[in-house]
């Protein structure tokens, strides 16, 4: 037999089938579609007729679906249980042969009729017709496409004679109006620029008059600009001679302020000695030494002796504060060490603040009072800087209650500097009249120490 393309070797064997017991055995996942589809029709048709308990568990999924698409959607699952069971593969034998004979004939002109029916019956030849029906199926493919290919270069061949034709209607269009139109572009263009020549022109007087314009207000600004610029010289002048007036004025002042202010303090001096030998005689005359406790070391619940670690400090404020006669400075320890030099140890902590609490109180003549959380101290320190009271509370004691504590102590009128940062401290000492400084401004005044 000879195929569209030459002969087909296959096909020979196909007209005279002959056993061949050297014969491959069929891969069914190999088959070809059109034998796929024809063997899985024979089996659809059997399936219907067979008993459910004869149906592989396979195909039992299959049985339910409607006669017209078993084939089409159990294809695989068909395929498959004739592939893998030789019972279900002779159950659609037998039934081919009651109910389609025709249809297991090895003699019938059509190789995919042919094919399943060796594929059925286990023929040697089944093999070959795979091979044929494969082979057929690629070429009539290959034809398809080749047929397609040819109607789309046809008519790609049709539509550039098209656009051929209609182009050399074009150019023949356009060469018969050319001389037409490039007569009127001609004359429209010379329009246009005549047109464009008058405007110009327009244009250009406009713009003289616009410039003249400019140049007149430009003249008048000018003038205004420097007849403002006098006004403001002038001005200036008049400003500056009765600063220098009022200058010499406050000079003055001040001369005659500081005259009375030195005839003040030579008062105030004369008064200040007469008080102060006044005070001496009646401390004399009481035998009042002034040696006593103050009343910050009669505070209970704590342990006495030196601490360390501070910084805090402030500006004008904390100054005029220390400034006052007699002022007393209670300082919250840890509140202020920890916000100047959190990362010391306690003990170090401790140390540095009663030191420059030392220096404080030396420059300014204060009485200080440093008061540290006792808890986590174990051995209370004998030694202290001069001039600073260091304070620990006993174990169960806050050292903020102790900072009440020391404030409730002090006579009404004394004035009485706190320095924490605590809110509930600063609300509690307020309300007892003492002055309440942040932490902050305490570590900034000791830098200046």
């Amino acid at each position: 037999m000879t195929g569209p393309d030459g002969p087909t070797p296959d096909e020979s064997a196909v007209d005279d089938p002959q056993p061949d017991d050297g014969a491959a055995p069929v891969d069914f996942d190999e088959l070809p579609a059109p034998l796929r589809g024809r063997i899985a029709d024979l089996a659809a048709g059997a399936l219907g007729e067979m008993r459910l308990s004869d149906v592989p568990a396979t195909l039992r999924p299959v049985v339910r679906f409607a006669p017209a698409k078993r084939a089409k959607l159990g294809q695989t699952a068909l395929l498959s249980a004739l592939r893998d069971s030789a019972v279900f593969r002779t159950a659609v034998v037998d039934w081919c042969r009651k109910h389609q004979p025709a249809a297991l004939s090895l003699e019938d002109q059509d190789p995919v009729a042919v094919g399943a029916a060796a594929v059925l019956q286990g023929s040697p030849v089944a093999s070959h017709y795979a091979e044929l029906v494969a082979f057929r199926a690629e070429q009539g493919k290959l034809r398809t496409e080749r047929d397609s290919a040819m109607a789309k270069a046809n008519r790609l061949t049709s539509e550039v004679d098209r656009l051929r034709t209609e182009l050399t209607e074009a150019r023949e269009s356009a060469e018969r109006a050319e001389n037409n139109e490039e007569a009127d572009r001609l004359r429209k263009r010379l329009r246009e620029q005549g047109t464009r020549l008058r405007e110009a022109k327009d244009a250009a007087e406009d713009a003289r008059r616009e410039l003249e314009q400019v140049r007149s207000a430009r003249d008048e600004a000018v003038a205004e600009v420097a007849a403002e610029r006098d006004k403001e010289r002038e001005r200036a002048r008049t400003e500056r001679e009765r600063a220098e007036r009022s200058a010499a004025e406050v000079q003055v002042a001040r001369e005659s302020a500081r005259e009375a202010r030195q005839g003040d303090e030579v008062r105030l001096a004369l008064l200040l000695e007469t008080l102060e030998s006044a005070v001496g005689g009646l401390r004399r005359e009481l035998g009042a030494a002034g040696s006593g406790p103050r009343p910050a070391d009669v505070v209970q619940r704590v342990r006495e002796q030196v601490g360390t670690a501070g910084q805090v400090a402030d500006a004008p404020a904390l100054d005029r504060l220390l400034a006052l006669p007699a002022v007393h400075l209670i300082v919250d320890g840890y509140n202020v060490t920890k916000t100047g030099y959190p990362d010391l140890p306690l003990a170090d902590q401790r140390d540095r603040l009663a030191h420059q609490l030392a220096a404080l109180a030396a420059r300014t003549g204060a009485e200080v009072t440093a008061v540290f959380d006792g808890a986590d101290v174990l051995a209370v320190p004998s030694a202290r800087p001069r001039g600073v009271r260091v304070l620990f509370s006993e174990p169960g004691v806050q050292a903020d209650d102790v900072i009440r504590d020391l404030v409730a102590a002090e006579p009404k009128g004394r004035q009485l500097v706190v320095a924490t940062s605590d809110r509930a401290v600063v609300t509690s000492v307020q309300l007892r009249g003492a002055y309440a400084v942040s932490s902050a401004v305490l570590v900034e005044r000791l830098h200046r120490v």
